[in-house]
This record gives C-alpha cells, structure tokens and sequence, in this order.
C-alpha cells in the first residue's frame, strides 16, 4: 500500500496492508565493522516548534546564532575530536510545500561537514513542521514527511545515520495534552491524534530512507521519564503517565499494548485498522534506539499535588535497562546537559559512568552525546516563552566560549577513545524486525 492509500485508511479507518518490501538486506550486523569504534557525538539545538497559537515560531538554529555561525560552529565539532554530530536540517525552511524543497542552507552546511569528515546523525523532524502542514493533527502529515526524508536521502545518499522524528511522544504530549506548542491542544484525542501521525511519519520516513540506503541505521530519539509519587499507592493520573510514556515507542516497535492502553487509544480516537497497521507493517533499516536522558526526566509528586522536578532518583542506568528490556534493541544515549554551566563536569562523567555500568551488563550501548554544541535558551519553560534565558549547557557558550564541561568532555574522549562499539560479551543484530522477532543481546 502506498502512502496515500495508507492515509486514506487512517481518515476511513479501512483495513490497513503492509507495506511493500524494500531491497537488500535489512537485518545484517555491520556497525562496528562499517564504522569503527563507539558514537561519541555532540548535537546542534534545532527545536522548532510554534507557539502563541502558530504566530510565533521558536527556531533554536536562528536563536543559537547557527545560521549566522554554522562554519564556526563545525569547526568547533572536528576541534572537539567528534566524529559524530546530530543534526537537524531545518525542516520547516527546506520542504516549502508539496513535492517542493529549499536546499540552499542545508547544501552548504552538509557540504562543510562532509568535508570535516563529520559524520551526520540527520534529525528531520524536531518538534515543528512547515507552516503549510500546520501541526501534528494533520493526517497528510506522514505522507509528506516520508515524502521529504526520501528527497533528503536522495540528495545526500552518503548520509546514513538518521533520527527520523525527535521525541515523537514528547511531542505529542506538549503539543496537545500540555497545551504549549503547535496546536496547543490539552485532550487526550488531541494527543492521540498527534503521537499517532508522529510514529506513522517515524516509519514511512525510515521506508523512504532505505530505499534510497538500504543500509541506513535508524535512531529514533525518545525521552526517558519517570514521576514519583510520594504516597503509599501511586494515582490514576501518576500511573497512566508512566505507562503512556512508552506509547510512541511500542507503537514504532510493533509492541502490544496492554488492555488498559488500548482502551485509552481506541477511546480517543484510533481505530482497530491503525492500531492493526501499527502492530504488524514492516520496519525498515537498522534499529537502534535513542534515549534522552536529563535529571530533569524525573519528578516527585507530593501528597498535595506539587511536582518538584529532582535529579535522577533513578537514574540513567535504571531507566535505560526499563527501555532496554522492554524492547531488546541496542540503545544510544543521544541527549543529556544541565541547566547550569557549572554543573556540567560532573553530570558528564555521572552520565558516563552509568552508561559503562549498563554496558558492563552487556546491555549494548552504542553511543554517547552531550546536547549540545552550543548553550540553548529558554529550556526552563519549555520554550513556551521567548525570553531569550540561556540556560541548557553546550559544550560552548552562545559567544562560542568553551563551558567547563567541554573540558572533561575532552578528557573522556582521550580516555576512552579506543572502546569498542560493542560492550563485553555482548552479542546482537542490528536488525529492522519487531522486538519480539528481533535479536538480542546473548551472554
């Protein structure tokens, strides 16, 4: 079935079929011996998304200073010794209406990294889309994605490492439960409609990538939460949400839903046929899955019902292994910092070391990335207001200084330079099946 039959079915609830076969071999290992060596990466801020009802379009890579900076700024990755960078192309910028695209910034940054010898994590989708689309209520949507991540493929076919859709369940959940992006919905249908159109765009963009890189590595970015309630027995409400963050990924992963959560997704809005669609239709490319891991992820609710965000009452290590076990694919740890630049030292190697505890377990993680290059703004609310407050560290200031971090940064990569891709005993595939086909790690 085509994209538009596919979209189609979502707006009629008709049978869905799988998708079409791609060409060559989608379940063959090849990361350590194409690549070479652990992920070590930094990212450039490219969030997007709008606020105060579609006026106003909060673009992190103009707020950075990255349009005006972007030959500095990858310089800064090779002086840095990375060899890795996740990148967002301006999605909202390049695909300028159907079929039609503005290559003229992303040619030219792409152009410089190719030849710093940098190699590109693509981030296509960051928490915003065109105007012309709208928002993620859109049920074209996933059809004009997959359609703009194959024109990307197709011009830069030497790229082949993507995050299709960043945070898709994030997304959905602030966009129209929360109420701050985008739609600026606050419904559970709202948010259902969204995180449905975001998975379905995850997994026809990864279709179209491979037809064009039958060997691309999928990572698709997802963060991972928890909320602590302070009470004998935990709410409704502190229940569903540590369940519901794991829909976007059981539905990119094919992975049944409990009754309870079927319930909710049938009641607000989607149909048998999707979530057949879903549970069934092929993946394509390698599988590799990003975690987003921030203190901030956590948050302790009071009796009285006050959220106090803390500092990793879990941490990494225990919210790694949840996903992990939960989906048996290798993992990347693909985004951390602190709010604070005088914190960033020892979150670094905090972080760090929990990703070698998990690796000592033969949990096979990838890759690492301290997010970002550059300091961010505005991350203490959510980009829901534009104050222009820098906070969220990079690796350098907005003046392009480096932060205290960049330091131990540099002295970790010279440490651990050497590791290899794969933990100790760790054996898997990269493999494009659901994770109840897949392969997995063995002892």
């Amino acid at each position: 079935m085509g994209h538009e039959g596919f979209m189609q079915a979502f707006a009629s609830g008709a049978d869905i079929h799988d998708l079409p076969p791609l060409p060559g071999r989608l379940d063959a290992p090849g990361l350590a011996s194409a690549e070479g060596g652990f992920l070590f990466a930094t990212g450039i801020e490219c969030s997007a998304p709008t606020i105060d009802h579609g006026r106003t379009r909060r673009d992190l890579l103009a707020e950075c200073g990255h349009y005006a900076r972007w030959r500095e700024d990858l310089a800064l990755v090779r002086d840095m010794g990375l060899r890795f960078l996740r990148y967002g192309l301006p999605y909202h910028l390049v695909h300028v209406g159907p079929g039609r695209y503005d290559w003229e910034f992303a040619d030219a940054a792409m152009a410089e990294m190719q030849r710093l010898g940098i190699t590109p994590i693509l981030d296509l989708m960051h928490f915003g889309v065109p105007d012309w689309l709208g928002n993620f209520q859109n049920p074209e949507l996933p059809m004009h994605f997959a359609a703009y991540a194959r024109a990307v493929a197709r011009r830069y076919p030497w790229v082949r490492y993507y995050t299709p859709v960043n945070e898709m369940y994030v997304t959905a959940r602030i966009s129209a439960m929360d109420g701050l992006w985008n739609e600026q919905l606050r419904t559970d249908r709202g948010f259902m409609t969204a995180l449905k159109h975001l998975v379905a765009a995850n997994i026809l963009a990864a279709h179209s990538i491979a037809e064009i890189r039958p060997d691309a590595i999928i990572i698709p970015s997802e963060s991972a939460e928890f909320v602590h309630e302070a009470r004998t027995h935990s709410s409704p409400a502190t229940l569903a949400f540590n369940q519901h963050r794991f829909f976007s990924l059981d539905l990119l992963y094919g992975r049944t839903f409990d009754a309870e959560s079927r319930a909710y997704a049938f009641d607000n809005g989607m149909t048998p046929a999707e979530y057949s669609w879903f549970m069934t239709s092929p993946r394509a490319g390698h599988q590799v899955l990003g975690i987003d891991y921030y203190g901030r992820n956590e948050h302790i609710v009071t009796p009285s019902g006050r959220r106090i965000p803390v500092e990793d009452v879990l941490g990494l290590y225990v919210l790694g292994k949840q996903y992990y076990d939960r989906y048996r694919k290798p993992l990347m740890h693909t985004e951390t910092n602190v709010l604070h630049a005088a914190d960033g030292p020892g979150w670094l190697w905090k972080q760090w070391f929990n990703v070698l505890r998990m690796r000592e377990d033969g949990i096979p993680v990838l890759g690492f990335t301290w997010y970002s290059l550059i300091d961010q703004v505005d991350w203490d609310v959510a980009l829901a207001e534009k104050r222009g407050r820098v906070n969220g560290c990079g690796l350098y200031t907005l003046d392009r200084k480096p932060n205290p971090v960049a330091a131990e940064y540099r002295a970790l990569l010279a440490e651990y330079a050497h590791m290899p891709v794969t933990p100790h005993g760790a054996l898997f595939t990269l493999s494009s099946a659901a994770p109840h086909k897949g392969a997995v790690p063995r002892a």
